[in-house]
């Protein structure tokens, strides 16, 4: 008897079990309610062949949840609108509303909570027919977010007639009508914002503010990355108006160009409190230093630093050349002189506009670049290390150049030789371009402000600087008794000034070590190995048959084209281990820590005073600076005793982040040298050329 309860109990499961099933199975497959009901919503009851018209996208949210603005913030994401529409017509970007600020723990995000009408503006052809109804259809997805986010999209639609005359209004008219007056409106005053490393102040000018009626302003940004969002921002109204000063956000080059956004100014009224929002574009306010400059006083600065840079550590090397050069025309007819002065000079300013042209379209291609661009690339130092290379060989004897190159020296008195002074500025101007002399920092960093002409002006000022002695000592004939006759001890001084450029190519061969490790520094070695080759077989062959003078020729063109190759790994090179720390116990230095913006806004967030050398291995007068102020035990004991942390930004290969900056203080080249104290006043920039004093007095007052 109770087996057959038990089979009948079993029967019964079986049976039934498929009916208990089913209905969970159903109610596990249904979708979880959304949190946002979304509908398409018209403004007309009818649409007008080729007259525009507004739609909305009603977004109806559960209580405690949020969606997002076109910038949702810290976190989020905006909605999309994916619109499909019958032939001709066509959508405007989405008009959004004055959004929220929502706060979600440390967090901000920007959105809207309960309802909110997204705005478009359609616009139908001319040529669609009435009497017929259209469809407007579109694939909406957004982000909802409580304590978790969730994404969700649905498929909406509208379906209007054409007709023509004024259509009536929908009754979801007045629903359209409220989302346009929450636009903000356009500002009606200028707003200029500027940016330090810390902090981006944005300054509106309504001198017709009364401050004892501004309860509260706030800039809400139309793209990410510029502010801090979850910050406070500091509000100061004034007769001139109000200004926001407000931390600045993690995108480095966000506040390169004009801030579009919203700016909500809450005012005390007699009726109680209003809250407006007002649209405004805030246009990039360059540096002082910059700003205040003219285009007159940059050409002048331009000049005055191109002379300068003539006393430079880096043009010293071409200077062997221009001092053969200069005694041996010194016996040259004045016209020839003349020209030889001329040719130099064109030389120069040649290379100045090419360089110059490119750093212009390159920056406006958006790269984040500055002068002394091209010595990021180690493919480019390792070419100028080989030429550098033959030009010592050439001034060792080792390598004879033909006689149209007279400009290095050779037979000068009998050619004309204008081709070699050609050159021979054109490397001066190559070999400058490392260096950033005194001025000239100022009129770069204005240069890359302004548009191609005036830039190209200031660029070519400088390198009229740059030319001016050796220009001048060939048009002045009075001035070229001053030079010393030729004679045999030129063929001396001639071989003794290829040392310097041995010296330079060495300093190549150290910068692309720190750019792309030892494998680069090998390929470098190996093609400068193949140069030294093709100048003995060159110089050995001189005196064979014309058959043995063409298999050389090939040999020496074959060792040309190896080193070139040679370079090739050098355009993707694999990135330079970075350099080890200084050891703890060598406290007669101080101690650099690497330079990143989040360090930086750290250490000012805490109030420590910092210096900053923005360097580069390529940048000799960098190396010397560090060389005979930075690296002094007196600056250590500076810093250790005001607790200075020392950064070191070193740009010796690209970096968006270091040249954002200094393009804040108006600079696009190294050295630049700056002190931030510890409160919140304004970093002081130091002169370009250090001295253990200018630093010691820069800290002494933090």
């Amino acid at each position: 008897m109770a087996n057959r309860l038990l089979l009948a109990a079993l029967a019964i499961g079986i049976l039934a079990g498929p009916a208990v099933a089913a209905p969970a199975r159903a109610h596990a497959a249904a979708p979880a309610p959304r949190r946002v009901a979304v509908t398409l919503i018209g403004e007309g009851a009818s649409i007008e062949p080729g007259t525009p018209f507004w739609v909305g996208l009603r977004q109806q949210i559960a209580r405690g949840w949020h969606t997002y603005w076109i910038n949702p913030g810290d976190s989020g994401e905006a909605p999309t609108i994916d619109w499909s529409l019958p032939p001709g017509f066509t959508a405007e970007p989405i008009v959004w509303p004055r959004p929220q600020r929502l706060r979600v723990g440390p967090a901000m995000s920007y959105g809207y909570t309960g309802e909110v009408v997204l705005l478009t503006r359609l616009v139908p052809p001319a040529d669609v027919r009435p009497g017929r109804p259209v469809t407007l259809r579109a694939h909406v997805s957004w982000l909802v977010c409580e304590k978790t986010c969730i994404p969700e999209e649905a498929d909406v639609a509208l379906t209007l007639p054409v007709a023509t005359g004024r259509p009536a209004l929908a009754p979801t008219a007045a629903a359209i009508e409220g989302a346009r007056r929450a636009v903000p409106a356009p500002s009606p005053w200028p707003a200029t914002m500027q940016a330090t490393a810390e902090t981006v102040t944005v300054a509106v000018a309504a001198p017709g503010l009364r401050p004892e009626r501004i309860a509260e302003a706030w800039l809400v940004p139309g793209r990410w990355g510029v502010i801090d969002h979850a910050a406070d921002q500091a509000l100061t109204v004034d007769e001139r108006g109000l200004t926001l000063r407000i931390p600045r956000g993690p995108l480095p080059e966000a506040t390169a160009t004009d801030l579009d956004g919203v700016l909500v100014v809450r005012e005390r009224l007699e009726r109680g409190e209003s809250v407006q929002a007002f649209a405004i574009r805030a246009a990039v306010d360059r540096p002082a230093t910059a700003g205040a400059l003219t285009l007159a006083a940059a050409v002048g600065l331009a000049l005055v630093g191109g002379l300068v840079l003539n006393l430079m550590p880096c043009v010293l090397p071409v200077l062997s050349i221009k001092a053969i050069a200069l005694v041996a025309h010194a016996q040259t007819t004045t016209g020839a002189m003349r020209r030889h002065g001329l040719a130099y000079s064109g030389g120069v300013l040649v290379s100045f506009a090419a360089l110059a042209g490119l750093l212009i379209v390159l920056r406006a291609a958006g790269a984040e670049i500055g002068w002394g661009f091209q010595l990021q690339s180690p493919l480019v130092v390792g070419a100028l290390a080989y030429l550098l290379f033959a030009l010592g060989l050439a001034l060792s004897g080792v390598l004879t150049i033909g006689e149209g190159w007279a400009g290095l020296g050779h037979q000068l008195t009998t050619r004309p030789g204008y081709a070699g002074s050609f050159f021979t500025g054109a490397l001066a101007a190559v070999a400058a371009t490392p260096c950033t002399a005194p001025f000239m920092g100022v009129a770069v960093g204005y240069a890359l402000t302004q548009p191609a002409l005036p830039a190209l002006l200031v660029f070519e000022a400088l390198g009229l600087g740059l030319a001016l002695p050796f220009l001048t000592l060939s048009l002045v004939p009075a001035w070229r008794r001053l030079l010393p006759r030729p004679g045999p001890w030129m063929e001396r001084l001639r071989q003794a000034l290829a040392f310097p450029l041995y010296a330079s190519v060495a300093w190549l061969v150290w910068v692309v070590s720190r750019q792309a490790g030892a494998d680069a520094v090998a390929l470098v070695l190996g093609g400068l190995l193949l140069i030294a080759f093709a100048a003995w077989l060159h110089g050995a062959t001189r005196a064979t048959r014309s058959t043995g003078r063409r298999r050389a020729a090939s040999a020496v063109a074959l060792g040309c084209v190896a080193g070139a190759l040679a370079l090739g790994p050098l355009v993707s090179p694999s990135p330079a281990p970075p350099a080890a720390a200084a050891p703890a116990g060598a406290p007669t230095l101080a101690r650099a820590e690497p330079f990143t913006p989040a360090r930086l806004a750290a250490l000012r967030a805490q109030g420590t005073p910092v210096f900053v050398n923005f360097t580069a291995a390529w940048c000799i007068t960098c190396l010397v600076n560090e060389k005979v102020a930075l690296h002094s035990p007196a600056v250590a004991e500076a810093f250790a005793r005001r607790g200075v942390v020392y950064l070191k930004a070193d740009w010796t290969s690209k970096s968006p982040e270091i040249a954002a900056l200094l393009e804040s203080f108006g600079r696009s080249g190294v050295p630049l040298y700056v002190v931030y104290g510890r409160a919140a006043d304004p970093p002081r920039v130091l002169p370009q050329i250090l001295s253990e004093r200018t630093i010691i007095e820069a800290v002494e007052p933090l």
